[in-house]
């Protein structure tokens, strides 16, 4: 330590106080004009909210106490130990907090800083249980470095300083969070309105694709929004689909399966943490079965999230997952990632389709885009590509 610095105890450089509560029986006592802090009220900074108020009557009957503006509070009790605030109007505080009411050589803003860096002390005197604390005791007799108080100032100075640029780089993480974010969706607007990857004139042209899956059905080619050779069609006209079993304790009848419910699935990938169980009788197999390629989409919960099973073994579903599986040889992927677009823009779930749950109705008629099979091929490809690259920055900020 510095030749001009010294050892003091906190008790030495201020006064300390703890708090009280007045008593809970006596209505008289509470909603007066004196605030009265708790300690979840503390929040690491400048106190200027305190909801709950007592009466001078309180305060004159109790060991609360009115700590004077500038006061440093510390939590002492259970799982805000540590925890700390300033207090910028005149309050009392419960018998969890402590508060250092004048000083002593030094400067409210040092002892503030010397306070956050000792919270893990803090929390390990606190000691296990079901209501870990330390007192007012170990507080006053923790050992402080005391440097001049203009070196008190440059060191606070600083502090600020670095606290400062430390929120300015977090504040530019959560931007570009929302950048990526940003970045994704016009990813998927431009690859489900053919703008993500060049036409090929040498692809079939998805007339042909729509007609192998049904001779009567109805061919566009004068929509403004698609590329020349695209299709406009609804997803139940590409994809069959149905939903599972729903669970009944009392059918006991069938072979027991393990089968997924809403829970399972999430964006692109299924949880297999808690994986149930039900008897499924022969003729509800084919039906609630499902097989590598096929895509399952939530019912309800988070309406129309959705995930391709690439496993190689077999599953089940229950009543609440719609299991679509393509008609014809069709990219999948490309039909995830055209749910996830509208998902994203509030299509499903939100104020369009499905907003108390996605019926096999409604799914049915959800418009989807139908480019040639191999451009299907090339729009995921790209997507997965860029996905990739900002999912690799988005890990980068995490470090």
């Amino acid at each position: 330590m510095p030749n001009s610095w010294v050892w003091a105890t906190l008790g030495d450089i201020g006064t300390w106080q703890a708090g009280g509560t007045p008593s809970r029986s006596n209505k008289t006592y509470y909603g007066g004009s004196i605030p009265w802090l708790k300690t979840g009220d503390l929040n690491d900074g400048l106190i200027t909210d305190i909801p709950e108020s007592i009466t001078e009557e309180a305060v004159a009957n109790s060991s609360a106490k009115i700590n004077p503006v500038g006061s440093v509070l510390i939590a002492m009790y259970g799982a805000t130990i540590g925890k700390l605030g300033i207090l910028t109007f005149p309050a009392t505080t419960n018998q969890a907090c402590c508060a250092c009411i004048e000083y002593y050589a030094v400067i409210q803003s040092y002892l503030f800083y010397f306070l956050l860096s000792q919270r893990t002390t803090f929390i390990s005197k606190g000691g296990g249980g079901a209501q870990p604390n330390i007192s007012k005791e170990i507080i006053v007799n923790t050992t402080i470095p005391l440097p001049p108080l203009a070196e008190q100032q440059r060191i606070v100075t600083e502090i600020q300083r670095c606290f400062a640029l430390i929120n300015q780089i977090e504040q530019r993480k959560v931007d570009l969070q929302t950048t990526i974010k940003q970045l994704k969706n016009r990813t998927l607007d431009l690859a489900i309105h053919g703008k993500l990857v060049s036409q090929d004139p040498n692809d079939e042209p998805a007339s042909k694709l729509l007609k192998r899956i049904n001779p009567k059905a109805k061919i566009t080619s004068d929509n403004e929004h698609y590329p020349y050779g695209w299709q406009y069609t609804i997803l139940g006209e590409i994809f069959t689909h149905n939903t599972g079993k729903a669970l009944n304790s009392s059918n006991k009848e069938g072979m027991m399966k393990s089968y997924l419910t809403t829970s399972n699935v999430h964006w692109d990938k299924f949880d297999f943490t808690v994986l149930k169980q039900m008897p499924y009788k022969e003729n509800e197999l084919d039906k609630c079965t499902v097989t590598k390629g096929d895509l399952l989409v939530c019912e309800g919960g988070d309406i129309g999230r959705s995930a391709i099973w690439n496993y190689d073994y077999d599953i089940c579903i229950q009543n609440h997952i719609h299991k679509l599986r393509a008609k014809i040889d069709l990219c999948v992927a490309f039909y995830y990632y055209v749910l996830l677009y509208l998902k994203e823009n509030n299509l499903i779930g939100g104020k369009g389709i499905g907003l108390l749950g996605l019926s096999s109705n409604a799914l049915h008629k959800i418009n989807v885009p139908l480019p040639p099979l191999a451009e299907q091929y090339r729009i995921v490809q790209k997507i997965e590509e860029l996905f990739s690259i900002l999912d690799n920055i988005q890990e980068s900020l995490k470090v």
